[in-house]
């Protein structure tokens, strides 16, 4: 069965790391949905958090694949964990009127995201919220706002969540 799958994995912070671990994906013909690469505290380790479909067998050894390659000291798999998660979404909207306007702010009072700039006859939203949500987010604008709208959107993040 195809389902939405979460790694974490902790890597050396080296030049060509994030290449030699995409080309993994490209070379095995798997698709990632979504990847973000950071600094951690250590200066020297740096964690990805990767997004995928795929179904259990695929998954198994997508995880073993990473486990293989050098310059990856840890894969966690956040499939089935308690995890605290969220993507970056900027949705610009150009030449709104302003009645545009009322309703954008309206939205981004509802949705809880926030304006990040305006002019006359623009909005920028800014939406740190999961995956879902972004893209509830997005279809709703999509369809009052057609032709007018930019996305930008970064991958997700993910911690486990504190456990008590």
């Amino acid at each position: 069965m195809m389902k939405k799958r979460w790694i974490s994995l902790f890597v050396e912070n080296d030049i060509g790391v994030l290449t030699r671990i995409s080309g993994l994906f490209s070379g095995k013909s798997y698709n990632l949905d979504s990847l973000t690469v950071g600094r951690t505290e250590d200066r020297t380790v740096s964690r990805m958090t990767i997004s995928l479909t795929g179904d259990d067998m695929t998954f198994e050894q997508v995880k073993k694949q990473l486990a293989r390659c050098v310059e990856v000291i840890k894969v966690v798999d956040f499939t089935d964990a308690a995890i605290h998660r969220k993507e970056i979404m900027f949705i610009k909207i150009q030449n709104c009127t302003e009645a545009d306007m009322t309703e954008l702010f309206r939205i981004a009072g509802v949705y809880q995201v926030k304006i990040a700039g305006y002019s006359p006859s623009s909005v920028l939203l800014e939406s740190v919220r999961t995956e879902e949500e972004n893209n509830e987010l997005a279809h709703l604008l999509e369809h009052r706002f057609t032709n007018r709208m930019e996305i930008v959107r970064g991958g997700s993040v993910a911690v486990e969540s504190v456990r008590t």
